[in-house]
Parts: structure tokens; C-alpha cells; sequence
């Protein structure tokens, strides 16, 4: 074995064995022991990932690419697919963000699940899933990388119901995996698709037999694939209509929504477009559908975040929005802009669903933002970091979320498959997105205390508070990596855009307008002041005059209703789509499994039954009966024979 694939091996090996150890000790209630194997885990496969990612910056640019084939897993005829995986400009940022981020999060969880009954349980799991995220992104080819999509699945659906003996956290974990299954078999159907046109499922041999030509219609095979692997896109990365799973996902502890619906699983989706890139720009019509619905989730989704009170509910519509964002840039051709807001919103976006673990922690499990207030006294450290996050979602200027969104935003602009329209839209977004971000943080930490009295909130331990520390700095400056052109300019030294030179060689392009850096920066002023004032209104409304907000509620009447109950998606799939199927499954029960089946298997029984009876009846075991038997029959031969 060489020494890129004993890197390979430790980087996917790592957590498997973690797994392993903690899973044959589930029982374990040592806490520190069974986190201290899990954090140990995932480290290693950091360093393993880190040294990969040095071997391959220094490969040339078009031909920075690792492969390891470990087996041949499966051939058929002319068909075969090994269990291959490899490492390139997209996959490398992948490996670096899971195996960072989620070993600070995995740092986080020794701390905060230390009063858990079953440590070892949770650690083993958090381990299977880094271990599936990985096979997900390394993948060389379509199945690879379905095997680790169906294995964060499982994971997410044994973390989102960890505490399942509480009905209500066993059913978000149903919810999550039954709707994801829906998803699934879109991406089962794209996956079929491009075999039976492509006769391949590798990605390079794949993106080598595509044509050069784009098609036009509908009904083309690769404009079907697209929308097909989209569907899987919408389930694991919770766009519409298949978000729904990911709010009450926030049902597992917090360290899992850190992980898995913020910086990992919910971006499967949006890597795995990136990773198509090739194909998807050859589907301008699919490209056309996975903008709208990313820009339309984003606005949507932000806007149920405005009424929320329940401080992880609050940040998981946020998620929705910021994945919303990816796949607008993804849909107008931004490929490098949404890898770089996933790299980014990782950052931010895990630094506080951590935070609010720690606040949640230090409030005893109160996780109602109307019962906390004032808690940048008692939790310095937290508020600190929860303050830098806040800044980079909502675009302050040379912040990790500044960065990556207004690249989003210019190029939904400036793109040949983008439009003004899209750029509004996602404007309005960012703007909802700093009005309830910044009530999140004034109602959590500024303003008067209305903690209950008998809770006596307090800074969380070290284990808990430098994961923090360290991804506040990453919100600060991580996305330095991704300077803008037009802000590089303005820079002495002129710094590059690293990030899209590092990207571009992996990446399909799209045409992009040139445009005047004067309307480049006159967008970016517009957003940026539209994110300033509803930060401002924010902060009068719930700090200096927090007697406002219930008579704009009232003023808003119906549509505050509507938004405050989330537009009753949820209540309308109950009615509409999921007890309509309840119904139809009793109806078969009643009317075809019990009414036709049953009575069918019962005649048919009952005949047997009775055939049996009447030839047991023969058989009793009286010498003249069977005497009389044998004269009949031989009465019968001789008849036949003399008549014959």
C-alpha cells in the first residue's frame, strides 16, 4: 500500500474503528473515555485529510486529483465498479470541513453530553456518521457515494431520535428518514438514468462521454437525470417541498444539529450538483429549476425564522435559507460561489448551533428565547463568539458570510443563466435573515434578563467554550480565501481569489457578464444597507422598544398568523397527502387484504380442509373396509378389462 492510500485508509479507517470501540461498549456511562476515543477518532482523520489535501497542492492544477481503488466491488459483463475513492479541488475542501469542523464538534459533545446516560452510544454513532460523510465525498463514482448518502441517512435518523424513549424525538427521526427516502429515490432514478445512456457511473469517465452540446427541452436524458438526482438534492439538503425534516430534526442534541444540519449532511446535496457540474450545465432547464427553487427556499424559509422562539428552531430555518443560497449559485452557475458559502456557512452556522448548545446547557434545557435575555453577563465567551457568528450571516462587511453571499448575489446577477429577479430575491432573503438574526441575539443576550429565577445560567466548561473560540476565528477570517475581485483590487498587494483559482480547473463554467465594478459594488451597497437597517429595526424593536413588536404582529394580522405557523405546511401535507395515504393503506387492508385475500386463502384452505377429511375418513384402520376396497377395485379392473 502506498502512502496516499494508507492517508486514505486512516482518513476513512479513523472513525470506523472509533465506532467499533465505543459501539462493543454502548453500555459505557464514562463519558469522558467514550468522547475522548470518538475526539481521538476524528483528529486522526483531520491529519490524515490535512495531508492529503498538502499532497495534492502540489500536483499542477489539472492534474490535482488522488485516487486509491481498494477492491473491486462489483462486475457485471462490461460493467464494473471498484470501491474507489478520490481526492481533488472539490472533495479536498469537503474532507477538510468534516473532519475539522466535526472534530470540534466532537470536542463540544464531551462536555456537553457528560450527564447523558448513554455517552458511548452517542460517540459511537457521531463517529459512524463522520465515517459515511466521508465515503460520501471521496467516492470516486455514483455508488460510492450513494452507499455513504444512505449511511448519513441512517445516522442522522439514529442521532435525530437519540432520545427516543420521548415520542415526539422518535418521530422527528421517522420524519427525517421517511422524507429523505422520498428524496432517495429521485437520486436512485438520476442514478439509473445516466447508466442506461452513459453505460458508467465513474465521474471522470462519466463527465468524458458527454456531449458537447446542450439540450433544450424537457424530456432529454440528461435534463431528466439532472431533475431526477435534484429531487435526491431536495430530501438531504432540505430544500422545497422536502424541508420539513430538518426544523424538527432539531429534536437530537446540539452537537448533531451542529454537525449533520449545519456543516455536513444537509450540504450533500449541493456537493454533489457541484460534482456534477459537467452534466448539470448541459441541463439549462434543470440549471433554471434548482436556481428558483434554491432562491424561493432561501426567502421562504427566512421568513418563518422572523416568528420563531425557540432559539434552535430559529437557526435551522436559517439553515434551510443559507442552503437555499448554495443552490441558487449552483442553478446560475456559480459552482465555486456555493462551495465557498458551504465552506463558510459551516463555519458560522456550526459556531452557533454550539453556541446555543451552550446557552441551551446553561439554561438547564430551556431552549425558549422569550424566558432568557441578558446572558452576555453570566456567559462572556459564548455571547463573544455567538456575536461573531452573528455578524458573518448577516454580511457584515469582510466577514466569512460577507464574502460568500454577495459573491452569491453577483452572480445570480451577472451570470448568462442567472437574472435581476433571482438577485432580488435573494437580496430580500439576506435582509429577512439580519431582521432574525439579530432579534435571536437581542432577545438571547441583550436587553433585560427574564431567566426564571430559579435557573442561574453560567459560562460552559473549556471542552465546550475553545471549539467556540476556534470557529469564531474561522467566521472571522475564513473566508479571506475568497476575496472578491473587486474588493482584491482595492487591497495593496492585490490578493487573489484563491478559493476559484483552486476550484476552477474541477469546475463546469458558465458565462458570466462582465459588468463594472461600479454595479458590482452599487449591488453589494444595496445589500449590505438593506441587511444594516433591518439589523437596526431588529434591535429598536426588541431591545429599545420591545413593546413594538406585538403591534406589528397585530398589524400584520392574517399574514402574521400565517408565517407564525409556519404557512401550516406541515398541517397541509397531514391532510392532504399523508393521511389520504393512511386512508388509501386502511382501505387496501380492509377491502382487498382482508375482503379478497384472506376469504381466497381461507376457501382455498377449507377445501384442502375438507378433501383431507374425506380421505382421512378412508383411512381408519378397519381390515374390512380396506378388504371391501380391494374387491371394489378389483371388480372395477376385471369389468374394464372384459368390456374393454
Amino acid at each position: 500500500m502506498d502512502q496516499n492510500s494508507l492517508l486514505f485508509a486512516i482518513l476513512l479507517g479513523a472513525p470506523l474503528v472509533g465506532f467499533f470501540i465505543n459501539g462493543l461498549n454502548f453500555r459505557s456511562h464514562n463519558s469522558k473515555l467514550s468522547g475522548s476515543i470518538a475526539t481521538g477518532a476524528a483528529i486522526i482523520s483531520f491529519i490524515a485529510a490535512a495531508l492529503l489535501v498538502k499532497e495534492l497542492i502540489h500536483l499542477p492544477p489539472e492534474a490535482r486529483q488522488i485516487k486509491s481503488s481498494f477492491f473491486s466491488w462489483m462486475a457485471v459483463g462490461d460493467f464494473s465498479v471498484d470501491a474507489a475513492f478520490l481526492v481533488d479541488a472539490i472533495s479536498a475542501i469537503m474532507i477538510l470541513v468534516i473532519t475539522g469542523v466535526g472534530s470540534l464538534i466532537h470536542l463540544f459533545s464531551v462536555g456537553y453530553m457528560a450527564h447523558d446516560e448513554k455517552p458511548a452510544k452517542y460517540f459511537a454513532y457521531l463517529n459512524l456518521f463522520l465515517f459515511n460523510m466521508l465515503l460520501l465525498v471521496l467516492g470516486d463514482n455514483l455508488l460510492v457515494m450513494f452507499v455513504g448518502w444512505e449511511g448519513v441517512g441512517l445516522c442522522s435518523y439514529l442521532l435525530i431520535g437519540f432520545w427516543y424513549t420521548d415520542p415526539a424525538k422518535a418521530a422527528a427521526g421517522m420524519k427525517a428518514f421517511i422524507t429523505n427516502r422520498i428524496g432517495d429515490a429521485g437520486f436512485l432514478i438520476g442514478i439509473f438514468i445516466l447508466f442506461l445512456t452513459f453505460g458508467t457511473v465513474t465521474f471522470t469517465d462519466l463527465l468524458s462521454r458527454l456531449p458537447s452540446v446542450a439540450e433544450v427541452g424537457w424530456t432529454g436524458p440528461i435534463t431528466l437525470a439532472s431533475l431526477a438526482l435534484f429531487i435526491g438534492a431536495t430530501g438531504k439538503s432540505a430544500q422545497m417541498p422536502l424541508y420539513v425534516w430538518l426544523p424538527d430534526a432539531m429534536a437530537g442534541p446540539t452537537p448533531v444539529s451542529a454537525l449533520i444540519h449545519a456543516a455536513t449532511m444537509v450540504t450533500a446535496g449541493v456537493y454533489m450538483i457541484v460534482r456534477l457540474s459537467g452534466l448539470f450545465v448541459l441541463a439549462p432547464n434543470a440549471m433554471l429549476v434548482v436556481a428558483c427553487v434554491g432562491a424561493f427556499t432561501a426567502l421562504f424559509a427566512a421568513t418563518i425564522g422572523l416568528t420563531q422562539w425557540d432559539i434552535k428552531k430559529v437557526l435551522a430555518y436559517s439553515t434551510v435559507s443559507q442552503l437555499g443560497y448554495m443552490f441558487l449559485a449552483a442553478g446560475v452557475g456559480a459552482f465555486g460561489a456555493a462551495m465557498f458559502h458551504l465552506m463558510t456557512h459551516a463555519f458560522f452556522k456550526a459556531l452557533m448551533f454550539l453556541g446555543s448548545g451552550s446557552v441551551i446547557h446553561a439554561m438547564h434545557e430551556e431552549q425558549d428565547i422569550r424566558k432568557m435575555g441578558g446572558l452576555r453577563k453570566q456567559m462572556p465567551i459564548t455571547h463573544a463568539t455567538f456575536f461573531v457568528g452573528w455578524l458573518a450571516i448577516i454580511g457584515f462587511p469582510m466577514l466569512s458570510g460577507f464574502m460568500s453571499k454577495d459573491e452569491i448575489l453577483w452572480k445570480s446577477y451577472s451570470s448568462s443563466a442567472g437574472h435581476p429577479l433571482l438577485w432580488f430575491v435573494g437580496v430580500v432573503a439576506a435582509a429577512c435573515t439580519s431582521f432574525y438574526m439579530t432579534r435571536l441575539m437581542a432577545l438571547t443576550f441583550w436587553g433585560g434578563s427574564r431567566v426564571p429565577k430559579e435557573t442561574h445560567p453560567h459560562e460552559s466548561p473549556p471542552t465546550m467554550t475553545i471549539p467556540l473560540i476556534v470557529l469564531g476565528i474561522l467566521s472571522l477570517v475564513g473566508g479571506w480565501i475568497g476575496i472578491p475581485h473587486v474588493i482584491g483590487a482595492l487591497i495593496p498587494g492585490h490578493p487573489e481569489n484563491y478559493l476559484e483559482h483552486w476550484l476552477a480547473p474541477a469546475l463546469a463554467t458558465v458565462p458570466m457578464e462582465e459588468g463594472s465594478s461600479i454595479l458590482e459594488f452599487s449591488l453589494m451597497g444595496i445589500s449590505v444597507s438593506l441587511a444594516a437597517i433591518a439589523a437596526w429595526f431588529a434591535f429598536d424593536f426588541y431591545v429599545v422598544h420591545p413593546e413594538r413588536p406585538k403591534a406589528v404582529a397585530a398589524w400584520f394580522g392574517r399574514f402574521y398568523e400565517a408565517v407564525s405557523n409556519k404557512y401550516w405546511v406541515d398541517e397541509i401535507y397531514q391532510a392532504r397527502i399523508i393521511q389520504p395515504i393512511v386512508d388509501g393503506s386502511k382501505a387496501l387492508w380492509a377491502y382487498v387484504d382482508v375482503g379478497f385475500v384472506d376469504r381466497l386463502t381461507y376457501f382455498a384452505s377449507d377445501v384442502v380442509l375438507g378433501a383431507g377429511g374425506m380421505l382421512r375418513s378412508m383411512q381408519n384402520g378397519r381390515t374390512q373396509q380396506y378388504a371391501l376396497y380391494i374387491a371394489l377395485g378389483l371388480a372395477i379392473t376385471i369389468y374394464w378389462v372384459l368390456v374393454g
